[in-house]
């Protein structure tokens, strides 16, 4: 990794140092993270995922997103909120997933709070575009250090109590701005990253979603 958080692939792209040149993970990086999402189905995975990956890495996750997929019915939430004991237990019993019993009664209590918020709000993209930071929250640079150095984000905080009035579970102000980060709400790619101004482009073009 350079000293300015970027590091250069063999296809002479620079990019965010974070994908550490792994295959998966630079795919990921390039045609995923930060690119805006309105699918509520995405959205409400995202979520649940960022909740499994506390106290992990994000890649241990997203090499085992296509099991958690099986065991969480496609994360459509309006299944997983109908899932009983015999579902936790097999759940529990799945190698192919990370085997939390907290984590996983999570989702599914989850699921039934965005089924509420859904019927509220019309769709959860709805709702969670409406927390779009404004860009005077945004740092005007968005370089390494910059970006080591908030992990959480005013929005973030905002958001993960909003959340956990509405009875969510594993949404710490963390786990939010991850899922900020993923799904487009911001742009965190580094300055000099390939994929920022693309990002920012797709940003700009973005029809939010309204209620």
């Amino acid at each position: 990794m350079e000293q300015n958080g970027l590091i250069i692939g063999d296809d002479g792209l620079t990019r965010c140092f974070w994908h550490g040149g792994l295959e998966d993970y630079r795919r990921y990086h390039d045609q995923e993270w930060g690119r805006p999402v309105t699918d509520d189905i995405r959205l409400f995975e995202k979520i649940c995922l960022e909740g499994f990956q506390s106290g992990l890495s994000w890649l241990t996750i997203l090499r085992k997103r296509e099991n958690f997929r099986a065991a969480f019915a496609g994360f459509d939430f309006h299944k997983v909120a109908l899932f009983d004991d015999a579902d936790i237990a097999r759940c529990l019993a799945d190698a192919g997933i990370v085997r939390h019993r907290g984590k996983i009664v999570s989702t599914i209590n989850n699921a039934r709070r965005a089924v509420d918020l859904k019927a509220e709000y019309g769709s959860l993209a709805t709702y969670f575009w409406s927390f779009e930071p404004s860009a005077d929250e945004r740092p005007a640079r968005m370089d390494y250090e910059t970006l080591r150095a908030n992990p959480t984000s005013p929005t973030s905080v905002k958001l993960s109590k909003e959340l956990k009035k509405r009875g969510w579970s594993f949404v710490g102000p963390t786990t939010i701005y991850a899922f900020m980060q993923a799904m487009g709400l911001v742009n965190d790619h580094i300055e000099g990253c390939c994929c920022r101004p693309e990002v920012e482009t797709l940003r700009a073009a973005f029809v939010r979603p309204k209620g």
